[in-house]
């Protein structure tokens, strides 16, 4: 079990952290995550486009604080297969590359679409205007595979810390960005995980993986003695000292509809 109290002092040790920052921990059960937030988070309902151009449903959760931004991206690819299908149907006749197809591809190209999902939207952070990666790593959180990736801003020298991963079906993207001198957000980055439709924690024995157990969801990794079980659930233990605890709920909020690029 990742203890988030023991993570959480020993990030106080970092001098300045501690009075910089008054975190809580949230959680989502509509959108199945957990994080902490220097605040209370406002919910943002969008649209994402993915890769091969088809646009999802998604919410992002975002706190702003002085010249500190931090967000969560949850996009929605349950429905992707069905767009792929639909798409297929307006290509010309023959259009192999139009219409992908096949177990591997997935018709529409909505598998690759999906197993790229976590690469491509690091890629999209690096492909930022004066953004310098600085280092870019395959992580997990709970034994959930997915990629760290921290980035300076050149205009202004502020600092990007991200995870993302792809979880039953959705694409999760944390990313903190703090100024110049700030202390960092390594904390925001690696404290993400996921909770079930009660709350409690999800970890896993074995490495999750989406492409083998998200996307075909009968296989799962082995937990305990209980194979027929994805992941076992604990439950999660407050912040100490860390501000009170947050609990979000179905999400919702306002905001415009413009789509995440």
């Amino acid at each position: 079990m990742r203890t988030i109290t023991v993570a959480f002092a020993l990030v106080l040790s970092i001098p300045g952290l501690a009075a910089a920052q008054e975190w809580e921990q949230y959680q989502n059960i509509q959108d199945g995550f957990r994080t902490v937030f220097p605040g209370q988070p406002k919910v943002t309902t969008t649209t994402y486009k993915t890769q091969h151009g088809y646009v999802l449903p998604a919410r992002v959760y975002t706190v702003d604080k002085g010249r500190e931004h931090y967000s969560v991206t949850v996009a929605d690819y349950s429905d992707i297969e069905q767009m792929g299908k639909e798409h297929a149907e307006t290509c010309p006749k023959g259009a192999l590359v139009c219409k992908g197809g096949g177990d591997l591809i997935g018709i529409g190209y909505w598998k690759h679409d999906t197993r790229g999902a976590p690469v491509n939207a690091a890629w999209r952070i690096m492909q930022r205007e004066n953004v310098k990666v600085t280092d870019f790593l395959y992580s997990h959180h709970d034994l959930i595979e997915g990629y760290e990736l921290q980035a300076t801003n050149l205009a202004d020298q502020s600092r990007i810390y991200a995870f993302i991963a792809m979880y039953e079906m959705k694409l999760y993207i944390s990313e903190a960005t703090v100024p110049k001198g700030a202390p960092p957000a390594t904390l925001f980055q690696t404290e993400f995980g996921w909770v079930d439709k009660d709350g409690n924690g999800i970890r896993y024995q074995t490495m999750y993986s989406y492409e083998f157990h998200g996307m075909q969801p009968k296989l799962c990794p082995p937990v305990s003695n209980d194979s027929a079980k994805c992941g076992r659930t604990y439950p999660l233990p407050p912040l100490q000292g860390a501000g009170r605890a947050g609990r979000g709920g179905g999400g919702g909020g306002g905001g415009g509809q413009q789509p995440q690029q």
